[in-house]
């Protein structure tokens, strides 16, 4: 049997840190509202002319290669989450491909917002275990910092979101003791508008930006707090529950879960419904935000730099987002 596993991990943050008293110089707030209401310290911003979505990714991944003692030129695939790519379209998965100099293997950009990474950690999974490809590289960027409204009138979200990449190498492997177990994928689209961007989209008649799109506020995060916070902490505590159950196991065999970094509120009550100690789950958030599809693998990656990913570890990773999509991996480390 063919399996997969993950042999690398990296992640790349930008080097502009903003506390969240720096956002009381575009409105209204203070670092007491923000930190109640989610968690969060501190988030990453891009630096222009430096950064790009592309070459965050590219970063994170010549990490991860590095770490999985891989050359570039050894990957088969590139799998690529993001909702802020560079361009419209191609998408910023190609972009890196050109900046890691690995033309001509095949490139599959996917929009599954939060969940991101674990969808695209699912399709390498496939891959692999179908013996169609042997390495493949997953990614998940984003540069949020741009789009997001920083006046009064949007800080229930402009507090929220950072930018940054994560990155993994994932291989094939014939030891059934270390790899991935099962990867388990859902989505709701009958709640598609309770967190959603709708512009520019090509279902409408101007081809460009018009002022009354800007002015209808088409551009801004529409987001329903209380839905999203109700539908996350269920679907969180239910797909973490189907992998353990597809693989026999019980939430006591988990060594470590990491969860998508959306709101320390969501985190802390999924713990407590898992009855976990706080040492089992990972929570980064309080310095980087919400990264979206970069979230899990930058916290994976700094879990593993910090010694809690260990060999024979049960590793879970589960992520709730847009769409609704929500989805789980559970990992053999």
């Amino acid at each position: 049997m063919t399996y997969s596993k993950i042999t690398g991990l990296g992640y790349y943050v930008p080097e502009t840190i903003v506390t969240n008293d720096d956002l009381t110089q575009y409105m209204e707030t203070s670092d007491t509202w923000i930190q109640e209401r989610t968690g969060i310290r501190e988030r990453r911003y891009f630096t222009y002319g430096k950064d790009t979505n592309a070459s965050m990714a590219t970063a994170a991944s010549r990490m991860a290669l590095e770490r999985a003692g891989v050359d570039a030129k050894a990957v088969d695939l590139i799998v690529y989450a993001t909702i802020t790519p560079d361009y419209f379209f191609p998408g910023s998965g190609f972009l890196m491909q050109r900046e890691l100099g690995v033309d001509g293997i095949g490139v599959i950009d996917i929009r599954d917002q939060c969940s991101g990474f674990v969808y695209a950690l699912s399709i390498a999974d496939q891959f692999i275990r179908t013996g169609m490809y042997k390495t493949i590289l997953v990614v998940g960027s984003e540069i949020q910092s741009t789009w997001i409204d920083k006046s009064t009138k949007g800080r229930g979200v402009a507090v929220i979101f950072g930018d940054g990449a994560g990155a993994a190498v994932v291989q094939a492997t014939d030891n059934p003791e270390h790899r991935i177990l099962s990867t388990h994928l859902h989505a709701d689209g009958r709640y598609a508008e309770d967190l959603y961007v709708k512009e520019p989209g090509s279902s409408r008649p101007d081809r460009s930006a018009t002022k009354e799109m800007i002015d209808e506020g088409g551009f801004d995060v529409v987001m329903n707090g209380n839905a999203v916070f109700k539908h996350a902490v269920v679907r969180f505590t239910e797909v973490i529950q189907e992998s353990l159950t597809a693989n026999g196991l019980t939430k006591e065999d988990i060594s470590l879960l990491v969860p998508h970094q959306a709101n320390i509120r969501i985190s802390e009550y999924v713990r407590q419904q898992l009855n976990l100690p706080e040492e089992k789950i990972v929570n980064n958030i309080q310095r980087y935000g919400n990264t979206t599809a970069a979230s899990i693998p930058i916290a994976l990656s700094e879990a593993w730099e910090h010694g809690r990913v260990k060999p024979g570890d049960l590793i879970c990773l589960a992520a709730f987002g847009s769409g609704f999509t929500w989805a789980s991996a559970l990992i053999k480390w």
